[in-house]
């Protein structure tokens, strides 16, 4: 069961979205605005927050921008809810830090969907092996952890698993379907920008080893064994 802060000023969908969590057997948490999300995510460090962009005291992406950017909350992952016509808006969320978004109007499977990836809860696709290694990094798929010249990585669940499928195939270019399935599951509706703003972040958390993941010719990358 995971505590999971919803951030939304239309009521009904909050309630909808928290019935939904709750029957999956989640504990919700319920917020109309920026200020009041902020206050609760300090207070009661969610495992997840559900952030809606469009809020009337304080803009969802200052809200997400002040959680990743405080000791207390920039772990925890945070799915952005956003319009269809806030694509500048969804990059930047990514560059602040979010792990994933999801388009209004959703469905409620689609959003469930995205809920269990982001905290590590949907088969996606694990390493094959108990423990992937190359170079100065190693992952552990059974612990769910990845270490860099020693140093524990902070990663969230999707940097975990885009990090074990390009150390598993180190040296070589896996399509780009095949990170976005290990990620996101088989046959999400993944943007470019989201797999790019991914990768983003995975390389600046891998600090100089994040110089071994390459862009390669026609949108893929490859882990430089």
């Amino acid at each position: 069961m995971a505590r999971i802060l919803i951030v939304d000023d239309e009521r009904d969908l909050r309630h909808v979205v928290a019935f939904n969590l709750e029957q999956e057997g989640h504990q919700t948490l319920e917020a109309e605005g920026g200020l009041e999300g902020l206050w609760l995510a300090r207070r009661h460090r969610p495992d997840l927050v559900l952030l809606d962009l469009m809020l009337p005291d304080l803009p969802g992406l200052e809200v997400c921008r002040v959680l990743k950017a405080h000791e207390t909350t920039r772990t925890i992952p945070l799915i952005m809810l956003t319009a269809r016509g806030e694509a500048a808006d969804r990059v930047l969320g990514l560059e602040l830090g979010a792990e994933d978004y999801v388009i209004k109007p959703f469905s409620v499977r689609e959003l469930l969907l995205r809920v269990g990836i982001a905290l590590g809860r949907q088969p996606g696709a694990p390493p094959a092996a108990s423990e992937l290694t190359s170079g100065p990094v190693r992952v552990d798929g059974f612990s769910r952890r990845a270490w860099v010249h020693g140093r524990a990585l902070a990663l969230s669940e999707p940097e975990l698993r885009l990090l074990a499928r390009l150390v598993e195939h180190r040296g070589r270019a896996p399509p780009r379907v095949a990170l976005t399935d290990a990620v996101w599951g088989a046959g999400a509706d993944v943007e470019e920008q989201q797999l790019e703003g991914l990768i983003d972040r995975l390389r600046e958390k891998l600090g100089a080893a994040g110089e071994r993941i390459e862009a390669v010719e026609g949108g893929g990358y490859r882990f430089r064994a």
